[in-house]
């Protein structure tokens, strides 16, 4: 087993705040070029609308395929580090899109730039699970401390988008992305205050035992695919409603204004409420917090389609926004309590891998839903999904049978 080597000159506090502010920065500039920057530029390049599918979801798939490996490696060699690795991406990946001159370039492009959400996302979760370990052997505010730093994470959805926009009615889209990688530059700063001045202290022999030792630990952690398949399963949930929400607002004859609005509140709501739900999780125990959210989400999902109306849909958004607010923080909490120290970058990754999928998933298995019945029945299949979620979470509560002895 390892240990950072750290002086602890920096709080805890303060160095989640260094933290959360380069994460910010970062995931606030990458959304501004996502959307609406991203679409118009690959339709500008020439591509089609299937391969316009293709070249947004491509970050998506890099981050699910590398994540594990990249958490692997920070376990090895340090988080501060792929920190560090992770930002310089951020911030020179951006001028290639200078060069961009097809679609094909742009697709290959896009599955580099995935690269640095795919460091930044399990090295920064593990790192910010490290630091109640670090003070004392029972970290009895886990959840609450990645409610906060997801809160700085989720921000950059909202302020990203606007940005770009915003940027796109004064320059060209080529212009747009020189400005997000000098944007991305400024987190260097936080980063480099969290750097660490000892050597961290490491028995790993070679390679070969630490992938054992991670796979190892990996297969017999159940916890690690519990959390896993449980952020599959709302995300699916969560990206078929946004792929297909704009078709049932056609539908209803609402204005589509009124399913941006949707988004930005559930995506406010969760922001707003998300440390208080991961503190609510550290009082009362992870998993009925999680059940109590799985089914406020699947009751939120399950009612759009009865929705016919303004102001209901918003209601409902805010039920959503609440239900991950309970959910996200208390995942990977639980998670935390159960994995060896030396591979938690390693499990942050498999996690993330599996919320990748579920992103990916969730259009693609909305639209055969769809296909196959409707809209309506699409919504209800994915509600039923995390309702049985959330039912069988509560029995195992109560049955005091479950893995994890945390109540």
């Amino acid at each position: 087993m390892h240990k950072m080597q750290e002086p602890s000159l920096i709080s805890t506090n303060c160095k989640l705040l260094y933290l959360a502010s380069a994460d910010f920065i970062v995931r606030t500039a990458y959304q501004m070029g996502k959307t609406p920057l991203l679409p118009l530029f690959a339709v500008g390049l020439g591509a089609n609308t299937i391969f316009l599918g293709f070249i947004v979801s491509a970050s998506t798939l890099t981050g699910m395929l590398l994540k594990p490996l990249f958490g692997l490696l920070s376990d090895r060699w340090g988080r501060w580090i792929w920190f560090f690795i992770g930002t310089l991406l951020f911030s020179i990946v951006p001028l290639f899109y200078l060069w961009v001159e097809n679609a094909n370039q742009l697709l290959i492009l896009r599955l580099f730039h995935g690269t640095a959400t795919a460091i930044y996302g399990p090295v920064t979760v593990a790192w910010v699970v490290e630091q109640g370990k670090e003070e004392s052997t029972i970290d009895s505010n886990c959840a609450e401390r990645l409610g906060w730093f997801g809160m700085a994470r989720s921000s950059g959805y909202i302020l990203g988008p606007l940005l770009g926009a915003a940027m796109l009615t004064v320059f060209e889209p080529e212009v747009v992305f020189v400005i997000i990688g000098i944007l991305s530059s400024f987190s260097f700063l936080p980063i480099l205050l969290l750097k660490n001045r000892c050597i961290p202290v490491r028995t790993f022999k070679s390679w070969r035992l630490q992938f054992k030792d991670a796979l190892r630990s990996g297969f017999q952690t159940a916890e690690i695919w519990f959390a896993g398949l449980l952020e599959f399963a709302v995300f699916l949930g969560l990206y078929s409603a946004k792929a297909f929400l704009p078709l049932y607002a056609l539908q209803q004859n609402i204005s589509i204004l009124w399913v941006g609005l949707f988004f930005t509140t559930q995506e406010l709501t969760h922001i707003l409420v998300r440390p208080f739900g991961g503190r609510l999780s550290d009082r009362k125990g992870y998993l009925p917090v999680i059940s109590a959210g799985l089914s406020l989400a699947a009751l939120s999902l399950g009612l759009i389609p009865f929705a016919t109306s303004t102001q209901p849909l918003l209601l409902l958004a805010v039920g959503f926004g609440l239900a991950q607010a309970l959910i996200f923080p208390s995942i990977i909490a639980l998670y935390a309590q159960k994995i060896d120290s030396r591979h938690t970058g390693a499990g942050a990754g498999i996690i993330g891998s599996f919320k990748n999928a579920g992103k990916i998933a969730g259009p693609i298995i909305g639209g055969l839903i769809i296909d196959w019945h409707d809209l309506s029945w699409m919504l209800w299949i994915m509600a039923a999904l995390l309702m049985v979620w959330s039912l069988g979470l509560l029995l195992n509560t109560f049955s005091k049978k479950f893995f994890i002895i945390q109540w």
